[in-house]
């Protein structure tokens, strides 16, 4: 499995809505941004990480696959997985300027390139070749009804099709506003119309300070939140620390996480209950699974970042005994030759082999983007 061809490429989804916001972002498309490995036996796979489509950056990570990751990567054999995560990980030149952003999202798009290429040559999903699934079911909660960008009564509505018609047995609604007596009507409303027995999360993208999440957590407790998602600053590990002793509401965190050092630091603080590393954004699948074993080492449970804008989650989930929920965010999963799909509230296991990435050969036309 010889490693003879390192091929960038970028992807531009549209969403199933016109455009979508939560407390800090706006975006109309999906990046999907990584890599195609051919191997000199016939071999192909697939990785990407996951970007809001701004086309400059989109180029920036391109650009560090081919120029700084390809010359590693190439005549190398696939079979090596962890030396090669260790090789391209801990390159000098690239620790200099990396260890986060564009060459950690670049180095999880060839990372699950290569988890792609051997369970494909192993004619096995990943999830089997990671040791076969640990559980039945994987429930999904719905978070693509609960958009900060809705109105009050749209959100009500969608929540309570998610769980009536679609069978949901969990959603989670953004919050953030400039006004948080806002989200806490909108909260309100939605516990009254799923009912107590469906778990509602919420998620500030980091939107608030300390002060402002005390004081909504002190009034929110009242509806049964599930977990409240990045309520502070993405790196502030003390803040989360002090909230998390302050509050009942569970704290989930880690989809801006960058490495396995970032979450060991918020795990030994007591600053997260709910570990949600993102494979797109941490070294890939390798460091995605340091974490999930760190979380499980201290009975953290695990519920990974998206279950179809990184498609490769669900294997994942399948596959590691701290794993509990997956996010459910529709977008992209249709342009995928094995799309995902929920049935009952549940994930449905996938079977084709391969880590579920390879986009559909009109996708890889319809969607691409020219890398300058």
């Amino acid at each position: 499995m010889t490693i003879c061809a390192v091929e960038p490429l970028i992807l531009h989804m549209p969403l199933n809505a016109d455009s979508i916001a939560d407390s800090t972002h706006r975006i109309t498309h999906w990046g999907v941004v990584g890599v195609r490995l051919r191997t000199s036996d016939g071999g192909e796979g697939y990785g990407f990480t996951g970007t809001h489509a701004d086309l400059a950056s989109d180029r920036l990570i391109a650009a560090c696959i081919g120029h700084c990751y390809a010359p590693l990567l190439l005549g190398e054999d696939a079979r090596e997985g962890r030396r090669l995560w260790q090789k391209l990980a801990r390159a000098p030149a690239l620790q200099w300027v990396g260890r986060a952003g564009i060459t950690q999202l670049a180095l999880a798009a060839v990372d699950i390139a290569l988890w792609d290429l051997r369970a494909k040559a192993a004619g096995v999903p990943l999830w089997h070749l990671l040791g076969g699934p640990l559980r039945d079911r994987l429930d999904a909660y719905n978070t693509d009804v609960g958009w900060l960008s809705l109105s009050d009564q749209a959100l009500v509505d969608g929540c309570r099709h998610a769980v009536e018609v679609d069978g949901f047995r969990g959603v989670k609604i953004k919050v953030g506003h400039d006004r948080p007596a806002v989200d806490l009507r909108r909260l309100e409303a939605v516990r009254r119309a799923i009912g107590p027995d469906v778990t509602l999360a919420i998620d500030g993208n980091g939107k608030w300070d300390l002060p402002t999440c005390r004081r909504f957590c002190a009034r929110a407790e009242a509806f049964d939140v599930f977990w409240f998602e990045e309520p502070l600053w993405y790196d502030d590990v003390a803040g989360h620390a002090a909230l998390a002793r302050g509050t009942s509401i569970p704290i989930a965190l880690g989809e801006q996480l960058y490495s396995a050092d970032a979450f060991a630091a918020f795990m030994a603080a007591g600053a997260v209950h709910y570990v949600q590393p993102d494979v797109t954004r941490l070294g890939g699948i390798t460091e995605f699974l340091q974490v999930a074993d760190a979380a499980h080492a201290r009975r953290l449970p695990v519920a990974a970042h998206a279950g179809e804008m990184s498609q490769v989650h669900v294997h994942l989930s399948y596959a590691h005994p701290a794993a509990t929920v997956l996010e459910y965010i529709p977008w992209i999963k249709d342009h995928f030759v094995e799309p995902i799909r929920v049935e009952d509230g549940c994930f449905a296991r996938p079977q084709r082999p391969g880590a579920g990435t390879t986009p559909t050969a009109e996708a890889l036309v319809r969607f691409a983007k020219a890398l300058a």
